[in-house]
């Protein structure tokens, strides 16, 4: 049992690794940049965040395997210094070829990053406090994801290479390695067989694993979609200018960050089963607005509206599967990791939509997922009667 006190040198690096976790969210602007610099069509461009996204379903179970021998905290220490050289090769070797590398290497730095932070918090606070401090933990998270956009324009406005957020991001990463790796923290240890690849896959068979496994998939594909796509949405149906429509993701990460803020309120009186089937219709409700927006002005406040209603969906299909399989929460944490996955694989289908049709037409398919986590909330909902 974790019985320790709450101790600010040990929670304070624990928590500065998720500000680094948000530095994927650069592929959004990785995007809109390599669109125009490389003349790329929307399929290409979508790869980005494929190449960072599909190392979760690689590599989240055998990295989970791997923190069990080396530690938390040293695994968590090799994902941020992989985040750092995939921020820091494209800044000085600038080609497609070289930023998809990097992305890549950003991608795999990220998932050792999620696989290894959550339980390494879980270890730094104490037992009751833990909740809260996971909750905190995606504001610290959004934070990051929500400063980027501006922090490149400036770059791109004042020194002319929007790339030199990519140093200033790596710069923190390895400074955050540098923290922790001089933190003395006590690691609790597994008492009970360790998880296997086999032993998480099996539980696929599992239906409503598998539904929520799916939800997580979709959920993340919404993230990664809404940021990767909709400054080109924004630019090509509304007319907006380049950096105004790059900056209004920033919106979206607000909403998220606030959200997270509010949920972790919220759910000390809202039942979390009734607090997805919420999310997941102010969601829904949101993106459609969205792709029917009349004017700007109302196209970024339904983005705004998009992160405040996806922002808890991630941590409630999570927290409500291992609620109900409390003895293999360390296989289904191996396969939601696994399902971040989306990420990678709905964005390029979103653009590839967006190619054969419009940029519109692309926007359905994040509609279509968003159908999904509404029936999938329901379903939890009936499960519970």
């Amino acid at each position: 049992m974790n019985t320790k006190k709450l101790s600010i040198t040990y929670v304070t690096p624990v928590l500065l690794s998720f500000f680094v976790m948000s530095f994927c969210d650069l592929v959004g602007i990785g995007v809109d940049n390599a669109k125009a610099d490389f003349q790329l069509n929307n399929t290409l461009a979508q790869f980005i965040p494929m190449a960072v996204f599909a190392w979760f379903f690689v590599l989240s179970v055998p990295v989970g395997i791997l923190q069990d021998r080396i530690g938390k905290r040293n695994m968590l220490n090799i994902g941020m210094l992989l985040t750092a050289l995939g921020l820091v090769v494209p800044f000085f070797v600038y080609s497609f070829p070289v930023l998809l590398a990097g992305f890549a290497l950003l991608g795999i730095g990220n998932t050792v990053i999620q696989v290894s932070a959550n339980p390494l918090l879980i270890d730094v606070v104490p037992s009751k406090q833990a909740s809260s401090f996971l909750s905190f933990s995606q504001f610290i998270k959004a934070i990051g994801s929500m400063i980027a956009p501006y922090l490149a324009t400036f770059f791109a406005v004042r020194f002319g290479d929007w790339k030199i957020v990519f140093l200033v991001f790596g710069g923190i990463s390895i400074l955050s390695v540098v923290w922790l790796h001089f933190s003395k923290i006590q690691e609790t240890k597994a008492n009970k067989e360790r998880a296997t690849i086999h032993s998480c896959l099996k539980l696929l068979g599992v239906g409503y694993i598998a539904l929520m496994v799916l939800g997580i998939f979709l959920v993340v594909g919404i993230d990664v979609g809404i940021n990767a796509a909709s400054g080109q949405f924004l630019m090509d149906k509304l007319g907006m200018d380049v950096e105004p429509a790059k900056q209004g993701r920033s919106l979206y990460f607000f909403g998220k960050m606030l959200g997270a803020f509010l949920g972790a309120l919220l759910l000390t009186r809202i039942s979390a089963k009734k607090f997805l089937l919420g999310s997941s219709l102010a969601t829904l409700l949101a993106i459609l607005a969205f792709i029917f927006s009349p004017s700007n002005l109302i196209a970024l406040m339904l983005m705004f509206t998009i992160g405040l209603g996806a922002s808890n969906v991630f941590p409630l299909i999570f927290s409500l599967t291992v609620e109900k399989y409390a003895s293999r929460a360390n296989e289904i944490s191996g396969l939601m990791i696994m399902a971040v996955a989306g990420g990678a694989f709905i964005p390029p289908v979103v653009g590839k939509v967006s190619d054969l049709m419009n940029v519109t037409a692309g926007m359905f398919v994040l509609l279509a997922c968003s159908v999904y986590l509404v029936g999938l909330s329901l379903y939890t909902l009936k499960k519970s009667e």
